[in-house]
């Protein structure tokens, strides 16, 4: 299927600022929204920045984007959606890389308690420092 396809399946309607950010949001790695209308308005011209926040909360619940939300950092969009996947975040620059799950099915871990939940999927973050940031680092370390 295509993105005005998703969309309309989705209920929503296909709009050259909605195809423009699923686009961005594909090319890009976990982009924040300010990346995105970025690239949204260098394809389709001035947009305003509430309409992007506004296409990204509506794509996001119809689960046509995940937004993720790693500390300290804006919300960021991803296309890969649906398989619980958890995320690596690097704290030099911020790189965000996917990461499949250890067992592979939602939610892929097991909580002490459920405190009477019905859980469907787990959300993990590793912290570390990415290669390019370890290279960048005297010595080869972050400090």
């Amino acid at each position: 299927m295509d993105d005005a396809t998703d969309l309309r399946a989705a209920g929503l309607r296909v709009t050259a600022a909605r195809l423009a950010i699923l686009a961005a949001v594909r090319s890009g790695n976990h982009l924040d929204a300010e990346h995105i209308a970025a690239g949204v308005r260098d394809q389709v011209g001035h947009v305003s920045t509430q309409a992007v926040y506004d296409s990204l909360h509506a794509l996001t619940g119809a689960g046509l984007l995940r937004r993720i939300e790693p500390a300290g950092s804006p919300a960021r969009y991803e296309v890969r959606v649906g398989d619980n996947h958890h995320h690596l975040v690097c704290r030099g620059c911020g790189e965000v890389t996917d990461i499949d799950c250890v067992i592979g099915e939602a939610p892929c871990l097991e909580p002490s308690a459920s405190h009477g939940y019905v859980i469907d999927q787990a959300e993990v973050v590793f912290w570390g420092v990415c290669p390019a940031c370890r290279a960048a680092a005297p010595g080869g370390t972050p400090g």
